[in-house]
């Protein structure tokens, strides 16, 4: 019989990296799979903290101690998983559009999102639309998200969109918006497929961009 570690969900909702990082040596020892401790366990762990989070029972150090611990077991997990076909949602490009130096919201989608199964690609700060497109081509990403914090740089993210057309890749990847400046009429008039306000909806909406949810 296989024993359960819904501990190790609890410790990755929690924040808790070295109760976390235990319970994935436990684990493995017993003889899960890394892949099943992932998919399982991690990551419904990270569900948890986002939906506290959104239901403003968890804050943003919540998320990222929660991220850290995530980050803790995978090290763990992926030199186990060379030559295994990893089960992953889709790929995520993310970064900061031009001119915006703004990174810790950014960052906070970018953990949520590799902790929820996604593959993610993060690109940065002030990233020109050559290089959010060079990211998509090179990766073949599924999704391109575009955080901005400043009333001066959120317009830059239409660039981006118009870079996409030209390039011919707008058809191929769904375009998701965030940032304190945004809203849902904004991502309509530059063409953008979503606009998310936090990380947990971030997740969620991506799932259902690419009809996994």
């Amino acid at each position: 019989m296989i024993m359960k570690f819904d501990s190790l969900t609890t410790a990755i909702a929690d924040g808790k990296l070295e109760s976390a990082v235990e319970n994935v040596n436990l684990a493995l020892k017993a003889g899960l799979n890394p892949q099943t401790i992932i998919s399982d366990y991690l990551i419904l762990g990270m569900e948890q903290i986002g939906q506290r989070f959104s239901e403003g029972k968890a804050y943003v150090p919540n998320l990222l101690m929660s991220g850290r611990a995530m980050k803790g077991c995978l090290e763990i997990l992926r030199p186990l998983m060379i030559g295994e076909v990893s089960v992953s949602y889709g790929k995520v490009v993310i970064g900061t559009v031009k001119g915006d130096l703004h990174d810790i919201g950014k960052n906070l989608v970018a953990t949520m999102f590799e902790g929820c199964g996604f593959e993610v690609i993060n690109v940065g700060i002030d990233v020109s639309s050559d290089k959010f497109i060079e990211a998509v081509k090179e990766n073949n990403a599924d999704i391109l998200c575009l955080s901005a914090l400043l009333t001066t740089t959120m317009t830059y993210m239409e660039e981006v969109i118009k870079a996409l057309d030209v390039a011919g890749l707008r058809q191929q990847v769904k375009v998701m918006i965030g940032g304190a400046p945004l809203s849902e009429s904004f991502a309509k008039q530059i063409g953008a497929d979503a606009y998310t306000s936090d990380a947990n909806s971030a997740i969620l909406k991506a799932k259902q961009l690419l009809g996994v949810a």
